[in-house]
């Protein structure tokens, strides 16, 4: 144990597990429903490289993970317009559900106790069949936070 702390070492997997018992996790299927039914935001968190290469959900917000908490925080400056507050439910999604669980906890953290992520991430959902807009060549772009979003 490093000085100062009392929480023994664990691996990833040990990790995860703990943090997804912290979660309810949604099934493809669950996401998409909550999705339409209005009031849930999902985010996709993928790099780009992923995005243009396999498409985006239509609907989501395009955050990348390394900008999650600062786009999501309803009280942040740097937020994107849809992040309207604690209560909001947050779905997110990675590439296959990995990263996604530990960004939901960071969510909770911030205040967002609703966050949430997809069991198989967006190759689940790419499986499912549910909706995704194919590539079409040009670069996909984060959402912009609320101060510029009058720009869009």
């Amino acid at each position: 144990m490093m000085a100062g702390t009392d929480i023994p070492p664990q691996s990833i997997d040990d990790h995860l597990a703990a943090v997804r018992t912290r979660l309810t996790r949604l099934t493809p299927a669950e996401a998409a429903a909550a999705a339409s039914d209005g009031g849930t935001l999902l985010v996709d968190i993928r790099y780009a490289a992923l995005r243009d290469r396999d498409g985006t959900i239509p609907g989501a917000v395009i955050v990348e993970r390394n900008e999650l908490e600062w786009r999501l925080d309803p009280q942040g400056s740097h937020r994107v317009a849809e992040a309207t507050g604690h209560d909001l439910r947050v779905v997110v999604l990675c590439n296959e559900g990995y990263a996604s669980s530990l960004a939901a906890l960071s969510l909770h953290a911030l205040g967002l106790h609703r966050a949430t992520d997809v069991d198989g991430g967006f190759q689940a959902w790419r499986a499912a069949g549910l909706p995704v807009t194919p590539p079409d060549g040009r670069p996909t772009v984060p959402a912009p936070p609320a101060a510029a979003a009058h720009l869009r």
